[in-house]
């Protein structure tokens, strides 16, 4: 039994964990606050890219938010990961660039998991599995 537990390759559960791990950290712990402070927030939000604070907070509350949702179902997963990863890449290197590594270790903690998904996608135990890739395996 400890044999097949630690040899055998359970990829898909570890994707599994790890989507519904980090999704859910960021979902709760960031997205949901903005989400439900969308109104008080909105026009006072940091706008790193020059685009309005109003679009710059509209687009982290969908990456933060939605794109998380998202990754703990395994729907769209790529899609959701990808701007999970500029949320993240914005931040790291325009938001904090001039900040200690400390400041930024945090964003590098979530930056690493969603390019691991972005690279591997969602794994068998997920919306895209049953919706898009067990559909087509069966066709060919």
């Amino acid at each position: 039994m400890l044999k097949k537990l630690l040899f055998s390759k359970n990829i898909d559960c570890g994707l599994l964990l790890v989507r519904v791990a980090i999704g859910s950290l960021m979902l709760f712990s960031h997205g949901l606050g903005k989400l439900s402070g969308f109104s008080e927030m909105f026009h006072s939000f940091p706008d790193p890219l020059g685009i309005s604070p109003e679009a710059s907070y509209s687009l982290t509350v969908f990456a933060e938010f939605f794109c998380s949702l998202f990754l703990i179902l395994g729907l769209f997963t790529r899609v959701a990961a990808i701007t999970l990863v500029i949320n993240m890449a914005v931040i790291i290197f325009i938001m904090q660039l001039h900040e200690p590594w400390s400041k930024k270790e945090f964003a590098v903690l979530f930056l690493i998991p969603y390019l691991t998904i972005l690279l591997t996608g969602a794994g068998k135990y997920s919306l895209d599995y049953l919706l898009f890739e067990k559909n087509s395996l069966n066709k060919k």
